[in-house]
């Protein structure tokens, strides 16, 4: 499977972004999918997740509450919607998919897309 992050940008600080996630190989709507981001000189870190039918979802206490996911299965897209981005969301961010069908999201993820480079000014 490959996976492509998209959506990406320069923003300022309290902006928002929504980014996408599609696939090619492998259809998504019946797998857990997650989001993770890695920033210069970091390790790559979990940002959210949510389960193969959307209804149960996780955040890092990092985001929660100004982050969100959701996917439309129809269209076999996953979405991360970033209200009130900080300087410290600046990371390039790259959607996962779960190793195993049906998943609630929790992982192992084997598969990382393209990552998109999001980048937050004060």
């Amino acid at each position: 499977v490959q996976l492509q992050a998209s959506g990406g940008g320069l923003v300022q600080a309290g902006d928002s972004l929504r980014l996408s996630c599609a696939a090619s190989g492998r259809t998504l709507s019946t797998y857990g999918m997650g989001w993770f981001r890695q920033a210069p000189g970091k390790e790559r870190e979990f940002v959210t997740a949510i389960s193969w039918s959307g209804g149960t979802t996780y955040y890092s206490d990092s985001v929660k509450g100004r982050f969100t996911i959701s996917r439309d299965n129809a269209k076999d897209t996953v979405y991360l919607q970033m209200d009130s981005l900080k300087p410290e969301d600046t990371a390039v961010y790259y959607c996962a998919i779960e190793a195993s069908r049906y998943g609630v999201g929790r992982g192992p993820f084997d598969s990382w897309g393209q990552g998109t480079q999001v980048t937050v000014s004060s």
